[in-house]
């Protein structure tokens, strides 16, 4: 059994760090492959913030 963090299916995974990488530009934080423990928790959470408003932006468009 899989816990909470892990990714079932591996290209979920390149899919989502492409995406990160993606929301991480556009709020001009500069992440690097692999471990990023030395962000700010502003940077982090405007790189988190960031995807689930392009989440929520998806979802809106893909129902309408």
């Amino acid at each position: 059994m899989a816990n909470k963090s892990s990714i079932v299916v591996p290209q979920a995974r390149e899919a989502m760090d492409r995406f990160k990488m993606e929301a991480a530009t556009e709020v001009g934080v500069n992440l690097k492959q692999g471990y990023n423990g030395d962000l700010t928790s502003k940077q982090a959470g405007s790189v988190g913030g960031q995807m689930v408003k392009k989440m929520i932006e998806a979802y809106e468009n893909s129902v309408k």
